[in-house]
């Protein structure tokens, strides 16, 4: 028998002895030397340099801008600079300095301080840089725009629901919106930003998905159900956490500041709500405000549906408090969220049975409950990876499903253009509002268009 196969069988037998042990030495380096699972505590923990940057109005877009932003309590004084933005790097040497105030919030896993700038007397239709910090530990510089004096060409993005999954499946969304949006004018959150109300680390996650776009296009955010939590006294009140993030207007109803407000943007009166709480203290506010307003077109955002999408929901009480005054004023739109679902009406909805009481006894034989001169849309949806089961209404014009949608609302003059996209960018759903003198608005449907990602 020949030497040969013997010895090539002995060095097959080292060689694969050897190359079982690297497997085995690989197999145990992995499962013993993984990096540990940083801890919500840690990742989420404050420090001395700038995060949570987000830019809110408490006053006039022409002349004003707000910012808050979150440090660890090491820091007793927050600084903030602001410069007229040029072309060059010196803009910085003109640069005015401002001394935040700050409040302390303790959280479930940390204690971190939160300030506010208010920046006054600016310029309308002028490009500002700014950047927050405390002297030595400074964010970059960021950038907006005030509104010009006499806007009316603007835009802006609408979200329902971020809610649950937020920095993993709602990044995306907002990102998006911003590819397709990158000029609006602002960023208007229906309620539900997070999940559990009092949980630091939810809120880092909506602050981390917006992440720089927080800081140069403002929010402006309304308080959903899961944005409030159950105080000592046994009654659910809003989170901690919604007055020390955002500056807000403080026009609302007494006890509801910051989370019923009013401001006005160019030829639009915006009225954010708090669907969870005073609806009829509110509905008597919104009332006077609607009364006295001037502008061309209304906008008023809440939680809670009006007209609900998701199976087994209805807010029939919001509805009778509320739609009449919608009807009343012929608000243009009403967005909200909450049913993690997507639905939109056109302009003839059902009467509240309020109204049904008054009107139902003399409608003639045929005639439906249906208000045909409303002029109002009502919009829900959803931009978060929470779904629930459609219902959709007959007098529903467009619904759809288990879909992460942004909604583009453009403004130009006396004509809105509203585009609903998915995730991907995709038009789900679109329409045009027109004014007209002495009638309701004028709604012209739109085309539903896939977008073509090798043109971006």
């Amino acid at each position: 028998m020949s030497k040969f196969p013997t010895v090539f069988l002995l060095i097959a037998v080292v060689f694969g002895c050897q190359f079982a042990a690297i497997g085995l030495a690989h197999d145990g380096e992995d499962h013993h030397h993984h990096p540990a699972k940083i801890e919500p505590a840690e990742f989420y923990a404050p420090t001395a340099m700038p995060d949570r940057v987000v830019l809110t109005w408490t006053g006039d877009p022409t002349k004003t801008q707000a910012v808050t932003w979150r440090t660890s309590t090491d820091v007793k004084k927050g600084l903030a600079e602001i410069a007229v933005a040029t072309g060059g790097p010196k803009f910085d040497e003109s640069a005015k300095q401002l001394v935040a105030k700050t409040q302390p919030l303790e959280t479930d896993i940390n204690t971190a301080h939160f300030h506010t700038v208010e920046f006054e007397d600016l310029k309308p239709g002028t490009k500002y840089a700014y950047r927050v910090g405390d002297g030595e530990n400074w964010s970059e510089w960021f950038q907006f725009s005030t509104a010009k004096a006499d806007e009316t060409k603007f835009s802006f993005i609408y979200f329902g629901d971020a809610q649950n999954d937020v920095r993993s499946k709602w990044s995306r969304v907002i990102r998006e919106a911003y590819s397709d949006a990158p000029k609006a004018a602002f960023m208007l959150h229906a309620g539900d930003l997070i999940n559990r109300a009092e949980r630091d680390a939810e809120w880092g996650e909506w602050f981390g998905a917006g992440a720089f776009l927080n800081a140069m296009i403002p929010s402006v955010p309304v308080p959903g159900n899961h944005e409030q939590a159950k105080g000592e006294d046994g009654k659910r009140h809003l989170s901690h956490h919604w007055r020390p993030s955002f500056a807000l207007p403080e026009n609302g109803p007494q006890g509801l500041e910051e989370s019923c407000y009013w401001l006005h943007y160019g030829n639009m009166l915006i009225v954010g709500m708090n669907s969870s709480e005073d609806l009829e203290v509110q509905a008597k506010w919104l009332t006077n405000l609607l009364e006295e307003n001037e502008k061309q077109w209304v906008v008023c955002t809440f939680h809670h549906p009006v007209f609900s999408t998701g199976k087994g929901r209805d807010n029939a009480e919001l509805r009778n408090i509320w739609k009449p005054i919608f009807d009343k004023y012929k608000v243009d739109l009403v967005l909200q969220g909450h049913d993690h679902t997507y639905g939109r009406t056109g302009l003839e909805t059902p009467l509240a049975d309020s109204e049904k009481e008054t009107q139902e006894k003399n409608l003639p034989t045929g005639v439906n409950n249906f208000d045909e001169q409303t002029g109002t849309v009502y919009v829900v949806s959803v931009s978060g990876p929470k779904m629930y089961s459609l219902n959709a209404h007959p007098f529903m014009n467009s619904t759809a499903a288990n879909t992460q949608l942004y909604q583009i609302i453009s403004v130009d003059g006396d004509t809105i253009k509203y585009e609903a996209r998915t995730a991907v960018g995709d038009v789900h759903d679109s329409f045009t509002l027109k004014k007209r003198d002495g009638e309701i608005n004028e709604l012209i449907e739109g085309p539903v268009v896939k977008k073509d990602a090798s043109t971006e």
